[in-house]
């Protein structure tokens, strides 16, 4: 008998897609890190992981080989149960190290287990965009449409975001305090999320064919 609660603890990973290791300061891991301190109110905890600090191999295999860092970041996410994917935007879309990441996430495409589902089943996604131009939307359709092709659930309201005025250079990071409304949806994302990811904890999705 399943003895998930509302109560049951919850892990979640955030991996941050900036393309500037530490330490320089990152908007994309600010909205990160704000979004993982609102989900230990809803009984999840975790840790943000900034890709660039690693070498991630480029590929579409589970290990690319020698060196390769991705083999225990994986680890990391599916032993979670929330994966929340924080990029800038550039040009109008996701970082290359964001589409690096649903890259070598492709290959749980070819995972799978015991009765046919990817691993990634039963776990639920979010989303966090930052930048100076529009585009939140365009970039939030990107990494919700690549999270949910290989296997991630996600909840509604489960991207936040902020962007700043067209052709100004101010950074999320610069701000003299977190905007009311980005706050809220940060607050908002927190609670679906984890809300769904209990759920599908709860109750497998059915044997795939």
């Amino acid at each position: 008998m399943d003895t998930t609660t509302e109560h049951t603890p919850l892990r979640a990973v955030a991996l941050v897609c900036t393309l500037s290791p530490s330490p320089k300061p990152s908007s994309s891991q600010l909205l990160a890190e704000q979004t993982m301190e609102a989900l230990p109110g809803h009984g999840v905890t975790g840790k943000v992981i900034r890709i660039a600090d690693h070498d991630v191999k480029p590929g579409v295999e589970v290990d690319m080989g020698e060196g390769d860092a991705w083999p225990e970041i994986r680890d990391t996410i599916l032993g979670c149960d929330i994966l929340v994917l924080s990029t800038p935007i550039w040009l109008g879309h996701p970082s290359s190290v964001a589409q690096r990441v649903l890259e070598r996430l492709d290959a749980e495409l070819g995972e799978s287990d015991d009765e046919g589902r990817m691993l990634t089943y039963g776990k639920a996604a979010a989303v966090c965009v930052v930048g100076n131009e529009d585009g939140a939307h365009h970039v939030s359709a990107e990494l919700f449409q690549g999270l949910n092709d290989v296997g991630f659930s996600l909840a509604p309201n489960a991207v936040t975001y902020w962007v700043g005025e067209a052709m100004q250079g101010t950074d999320y990071q610069d701000l003299d305090k977190t905007p009311a409304k980005t706050a809220a949806t940060t607050r908002t994302l927190a609670a679906n999320t984890a809300h769904l990811a209990r759920c599908l904890k709860a109750a497998d999705y059915p044997p795939s064919t």
